[in-house]
């Protein structure tokens, strides 16, 4: 993993995690793109007011812990990112997903553009 690359990463993945573990579906939808793709585990939507809407249905209690697994720099302006997270619940068994993010480059700082889960089972 490319030693520049990561704490870009992290900047980006540390908001919506500190967004995530606060239940704030605004405060995570400003992590990403006006037109960002998201795949969660339901079906797709494009923009922040269906990812608010999205983080806004989860369980209150929920916390992610990430791990970086890989880093790739497509383009000037864009991070890929495959990582692994465990999401945390009150009242279940935590779920661990794979996590696919691009991150670009925008006038208000990097932003998450696509973001796609993946449940391995």
């Amino acid at each position: 993993m490319s030693a520049d690359r990561e704490p870009v990463l992290r900047g980006v993945l540390d908001e919506w995690k500190a967004a995530v573990d606060a239940h704030a579906p605004d405060r995570i939808a400003a992590c990403f793109t006006d037109d960002a793709i998201f795949q969660g585990l339901h079906p797709y939507t494009v923009g922040r007011p269906g990812i608010a809407a999205y983080y806004d249905s989860q369980p209150r209690g929920m916390t992610a812990t990430y791990r970086i697994l890989e880093t790739r720099q497509p383009a000037e302006g864009l991070l890929l990112g495959y990582l692994s997270v465990d999401f945390a619940f009150l009242d279940r068994p935590t779920l661990t997903v794979q996590l696919g993010v691009l991150v670009t480059r925008t006038e208000q700082g990097w932003r998450i553009s696509h973001y796609q889960v993946s449940h391995l089972g």
